[in-house]
């Protein structure tokens, strides 16, 4: 009913195993669908939005990690007359750091891309699987905004599994470091006995507190709160105002 709505594609399967996500995993996963990238703008399109989230799985045991399908969507939405005008803020894989990979996503054109660091450097493993890490996903982050400086860039920490304030706030340092406007936090929630432990329920005054201090390390919007998630209602109105206020000053141009 607001207009927004993340679509998970390439699957309900992951190739990795991270602690803290509750999705199934396999290697291989299934067969991509190639129909996917048309009948995502065509529900775009039938449900009446004006921004939306588009997240993945990670596909290693594809060639190229599904960047290529990855943007096709983005490519499909804004090709699409009745949606050209929809927001798209995508939630990429680090695709290995793979600057050919980075790039087809890139070139797509999609208004925001994020990509998640997840957590602080030291807590990185176990929370994370092996094949990410903490310096390739700023690697990530860094490549957008050198490659296409109008894209924004966003990122996502979680709290709640033994991260030390300090710590917190380098990482916002090392996320500003690299020119990303947006960044998120919320709660860590344990999906199953499996999973990574939650070690704490942040207090509501350090989510201020971690909101305060990315404001004041540079950042055009933080959200930070227990429910935030960086992929949910985590600063699409303030993308829209933004989008509205850049055409707005275009047309004053003109």
């Amino acid at each position: 009913s607001g207009g927004t709505a993340t679509f998970m594609i390439m699957g309900d399967t992951c190739t990795r195993a991270c602690k803290f996500c509750a999705i199934k995993t396999a290697f291989p996963a299934k067969p991509l669908d190639m129909r996917e990238p048309d009948a995502l703008s065509e529900a775009i399109s039938k449900m009446n939005l004006d921004y939306v989230v588009i997240t993945s799985v990670d596909r290693d045991d594809l060639k190229d990690q599904g960047a290529s399908h990855f943007a096709e969507c983005i490519k499909k939405i804004k090709e699409k007359k009745e949606i050209k005008d929809v927001l798209v803020e995508v939630l990429i894989p680090d695709f290995r750091g793979r600057e050919d990979l980075i790039s087809l996503i890139i070139d797509a054109k999609p208004d925001v891309i994020a990509h998640n660091i997840e957590t602080v450097k030291r807590l990185q493993h176990p929370t994370r699987d092996p094949r990410a890490n903490y310096d390739q996903s700023l690697k990530v982050l860094r490549l957008v905004k050198e490659k296409n400086p109008e894209i924004h860039t966003k990122s996502s920490i979680m709290v709640g599994i033994g991260e030390t304030e300090d710590e917190v706030v380098q990482a916002m340092k090392d996320l500003r470091d690299k020119n990303v406007d947006i960044v998120t936090f919320g709660q860590y929630l344990q999906p199953s006995r499996w999973h990574l432990e939650v070690k704490e329920y942040v207090s509501p005054e350090r989510f201020n507190y971690y909101k305060e201090k990315g404001l004041e390390l540079g950042f055009i919007y933080v959200a930070s709160g227990p429910f935030v998630r960086s992929s949910y209602r985590a600063g699409e109105f303030f993308i829209k105002g933004l989008k509205d206020k850049k055409i707005k000053q275009e047309k004053t141009k003109n």
